[in-house]
């Protein structure tokens, strides 16, 4: 099966017959994986909120939340040796978007 952008779809370990997520957690990231899952749901439901202030900064809230998970897999699939186009391809964005946006970490 191949990922949206037609390439193979990978788990972290590597090539996966279908996209999947990690479920692997260590022991001292169970808490900060769990934390940070209630968190987004959190601010997913106050982004949703009638008032445009509080809706808005959910959604800052949510823009830096997934900044930061977007870094920690970059970093986790560079450790195990993914290629910039490999990362870009499942991020949906171009090699050279990629490595600018991380190359640098």
């Amino acid at each position: 099966m191949s990922g949206r952008t037609g390439g193979p779809c990978r788990t972290a370990e590597g090539p996966a017959s279908h996209p999947a997520v990690s479920t692997t957690v260590d022991a001292a990231g169970v808490s900060t994986y769990i934390d940070t899952m209630t968190e987004a749901t959190e601010l997913a439901e106050r982004a949703g909120d009638r008032d445009p202030r509080i809706g808005l900064r959910a959604v800052a809230a949510l823009r830096r939340l997934l900044e930061q998970l977007e870094a920690v897999q970059v970093r986790s699939a560079r450790a195990k040796g993914w290629s910039w186009q490999e990362i870009a391809d499942e991020l949906g964005v171009s090699r050279q978007a990629v490595h600018k946006k991380h190359g640098r970490r």
